[in-house]
């Protein structure tokens, strides 16, 4: 009876810890640009989507002369786990990241 119970128990634990299965994905497409541009979307089964775009672009640096950066926009959505939708937007460039969403801490207006 014991033996039972120890087989049973062992089989337990292995089910609970075998790994999740794998999110599907439901749509991916790419293209790149032989000068360096890209754009990319995607979607899986739970409800992530993902959307951006990438352009050269030529900037200055620090001595002010020109050299190229890849500008980025883009936006992604999925749901947090209190089951509410979330969306973010967002562009990096020479200034670094922005990014803004109800779920992204807003900086207090200065007084």
């Amino acid at each position: 009876m014991k033996l039972i119970i120890l087989v049973a128990v062992a089989l337990a634990a292995v089910a609970v810890a075998a790994p999740p299965e794998p999110i599907k994905i439901l749509r991916s497409d790419f293209k790149q640009d032989p000068a360096g541009s890209y754009n990319f979307d995607f979607e899986t089964e739970n409800g992530i989507v993902r959307s951006e775009v990438g352009e050269l672009k030529e900037a200055l640096d620090e001595e002010n002369k020109p050299h190229p950066v890849v500008v980025v926009r883009g936006s992604y959505s999925y749901t947090d786990e209190e089951g509410k939708p979330q969306s973010i937007t967002y562009f990096a460039d020479e200034t670094g990241y922005h990014a803004e969403g109800d779920s992204i801490p807003k900086v207090p207006a200065r007084r």
